[in-house]
Order: C-alpha cells, then sequence, then structure tokens
C-alpha cells in the first residue's frame, strides 16, 4: 500500500482535498480530526490539557474551548511545545494505526492529512509528500471568510514552514486556486500517476 502525506499552509485547500480523494476512494485520516477527538473530556489527552493549561480552556459542557486554548499557545511559542507534547504523540499512534489496519485490508492508497508534517518530521512515514498550496492572496481571503485577524493569522503563519519550503520538500503540489472541478482533475491524475509508480 503507498501512503501518502498532505500538508500545507492553513487555508490552502488540504480539508477540500481531503473531501475529494475520499469521494474517489481514497482512505484518508485527518490529524486535526484527530486531536479533536482526542481532547474530548475522558481521553488522557483531555486531563493533561486541564493540567497543564488550566480550567479556562474548559467550557461548562467539559469541552475543550479550542479559541482560548489556540489564543494561549499561538501568543506563546512555549505553551505550544507543551500542547504538541501532549498531542503530537498520541496523534501520530492513532494515525499510525489507522494506517496499518488499511494495510491490512488490502487497500492500495492511503493519505494522511498533517499540516505540520515536515516540522514533526513525519516525512519517513510515507511513500510521497503531497502539498496543496494557494496564492498568498487567495490563502488571506479565505482566512478572512472564517473571520481570523491579521495578528491571528500572523502567529499561525509564524508557527509553520512557509509554503515554498513544504512545496520544496514535496513529491507533488495541487494547486487549488480556482473551481473544485480543477483540483478534482488534479487529483484524478495524481492517483493514476501514484499507481503507476
Amino acid at each position: 500500500m503507498k501512503v501518502c502525506g498532505l500538508t500545507g499552509g492553513i487555508g490552502m485547500g488540504k480539508t477540500t482535498t481531503a473531501q475529494i480523494l475520499s469521494q474517489l476512494g481514497v482512505r484518508v485520516v485527518d490529524t486535526d480530526e484527530l486531536a479533536r477527538q482526542l481532547a474530548q473530556p475522558g481521553e488522557a489527552a483531555w486531563s493533561e490539557i486541564q493540567s497543564v493549561f488550566g480550567p479556562t480552556v474548559i467550557a461548562a459542557d467539559g469541552q475543550i474551548q479550542r479559541d482560548e486554548l489556540a489564543r494561549i499557545v499561538f501568543a506563546d511559542p512555549s505553551a505550544r511545545h507543551q500542547l504538541e507534547q501532549i498531542l503530537h504523540p498520541r496523534i501520530r499512534s492513532a494515525w499510525l494505526a489507522r494506517v496499518e489496519t488499511w494495510r491490512e485490508e488490502g487497500h492500495a492508497l492511503a493519505v494522511v492529512v498533517i499540516p505540520l508534517l515536515f516540522e514533526t518530521n513525519a516525512e519517513a512515514h510515507f511513500t510521497k509528500i503531497i502539498c496543496a498550496a494557494c496564492l498568498p492572496a487567495t490563502q488571506r481571503e479565505r482566512l478572512i471568510a472564517r473571520h481570523w485577524t491579521a495578528p491571528h493569522l500572523a502567529q499561525r503563519l509564524a508557527a509553520q514552514w512557509p509554503i515554498e519550503q513544504k512545496i520544496a520538500r514535496s513529491d507533488y503540489v495541487l494547486w487549488t486556486e480556482g473551481r473544485p472541478e480543477s483540483l478534482r482533475r488534479q487529483l484524478e491524475g495524481l492517483i493514476v500517476r501514484l499507481g503507476r509508480t
């Protein structure tokens, strides 16, 4: 089974790419979704997050207030490192287990969506690495549409490699400008290419 890592900058089309891949029959696991699952009340990561960051990050219903936690960790690199130490090993174990299940089931291709693929030194786990990218202006438009402020965007971008660096280290680049149909055609061609390598 070929296992590809899908990365890219925030707002550059990773989620849309993952959705189209799933529609095309590819097995996909998104590490952001795993992070949400692992931080649910009752999970070990939830307890550690509460212990490290205090009760202010926990809502009345017991859920982690993601916006508040993000505000803390993206303003303080040491706090971000603490959160990563809690989540990243658990996330990696979860997606590795999922990939192994798909391998045992005989699937030909699996994709793991990892925004911080290079930053977390995950390259060795993948047959090929795919980067979703768009113009910086498009990225800003998409994030403004999500009600991100300029300081918020600057903090998030500072926590990731520049997109040019991710592109240079990737095997394939998907251009996510334009209509979803264009991205779908790129992905259909990429799946065929991966089947031949």
